[in-house]
């Protein structure tokens, strides 16, 4: 593993405990939104399909469960225990028009068509575009608080350093796999407009994140 990769898992890590952290101490997920959450437990749901088939590494087997455990956690605190809190009203993008398109394009494109694969490929295209409920609601409200706004921003450079990663291993292992790579592109540039608020708005300023109108 490369320092890349690690450190991309530590920020994805990072990104799920601020998260955890928002909702926990607030006892509130009002800023949340439920369908990215939800698009997330399936990306990580279909993704890990072989996790009790195929052994990797202590380490790859205990992220594989903190993912899926994580994001039904997530899930439970968002529809269960902190339920009247979720502004549904503004989480309103259709989730739909996301899945769809994934799984036709994870049927179409694809690196070999088995069940195992095609799944693997769908939670790729899935987790690219699996923020933007989170970053429909955030233009909607116009406003996010600052831990949430850390969490944004810890996702976003989790999929960064991964871009890092795959261009480290083409250079040094001539390892290339051209849907990971596009996805990670795309997921990337969701999050450019962020990232720039994030600086310039939460970073410099140390205050909740306000959208200029």
């Amino acid at each position: 593993m490369n320092i890349f990769r690690l450190a991309a898992d530590m920020s994805h890590l990072v990104a799920i405990f601020l998260l955890l952290k928002k909702m926990w101490t607030s006892r509130s997920v009002s800023g949340i939104s439920a369908k990215s959450q939800l698009l997330f437990a399936v990306v990580f749901v279909t993704r890990y399909l072989d996790l009790f088939t195929t052994f990797v590494s202590p380490y790859n087997t205990v992220m594989k469960v903190f993912f899926i455990a994580s994001s039904i956690g997530t899930l439970y605190l968002i529809y269960g225990k902190f339920r009247p809190t979720y502004e549904r009203a503004s989480d309103n993008f259709k989730e739909a028009y996301l899945i769809i398109p994934c799984a036709a394009l994870a049927l179409l494109i694809n690196a070999d068509f088995t069940f195992m694969e095609v799944m693997w490929t769908f939670s790729i295209y899935l987790e690219a575009v699996a923020i933007m409920p989170q970053l429909f609601m955030l233009s909607t409200t116009r406003q996010a608080e600052t831990i949430t706004a850390h969490y944004l921003f810890f996702l976003g450079l989790y999929r960064g350093l991964y871009l890092l990663n795959w261009i480290y291993r083409y250079y040094t292992e001539d390892f290339f796999d051209p849907i990971v790579t596009v996805a990670g592109i795309v997921q990337t540039v969701l999050y450019a407009d962020f990232f720039y608020l994030y600086v310039t708005r939460v970073v410099r300023t140390q205050k909740n994140l306000e959208l200029p109108i």
